[in-house]
């Protein structure tokens, strides 16, 4: 019996559509959340299509964001100096968490390990490099690449 290859999670989840979705439903509760609102309010009308396309990329997805629209390096480089602290990010996840459901996400174990996973990195990532002025890392830096992790894949019964 001929397997069939494990899927990206940029696949599983249904492709760039459903990042799209997520991001701009999400940013409109980031943009009505008291703690958020400050941070976010400055944004470019572009920022939560380059977020989808960044998490995209991530993903598995075409490289949209690397390619178009930025880099790793520069999209860190966006943090600097911007004192999140961990009450936005813990506010930040929920709302994004909470989001993924409404639009219903995969909602699989091993999908939803997975992006948990990376939004606790790429939050907790991101915090640190908000309360720094300067960064040292190698503009070359290639974009991080998120998989299944531990389980290898989907659960497919």
């Amino acid at each position: 019996m001929e397997q069939k290859p494990i899927p990206t999670l940029y696949e599983w989840a249904g492709g760039m559509p459903v990042f799209e979705r997520l991001t701009e439903l999400f940013y409109k509760k980031v943009l009505a959340n008291p703690l958020l609102e400050p941070v976010f309010k400055h944004m470019s009308t572009e920022h939560q299509l380059h977020v989808a396309h960044f998490i995209a990329e991530v993903f598995g997805g075409p490289k949209m964001y690397s390619t178009e629209e930025g880099s790793h390096f520069k999209m860190i480089q966006k943090h600097l100096s911007k004192h999140l602290t961990e009450a936005h990010r813990k506010r930040w996840v929920a709302l994004l968490l909470e989001t993924s459901d409404e639009i219903n996400l995969p909602d699989d174990p091993e999908f939803r390990s997975a992006f948990v996973a990376y939004i606790e990195w790429g939050t907790r990532i991101a915090v640190l490099n908000s309360n720094i002025d300067d960064l040292t890392m190698n503009p070359e830096e290639p974009m991080p690449k998120w998989g299944w992790g531990v389980p290898g894949g989907p659960f497919i019964t």
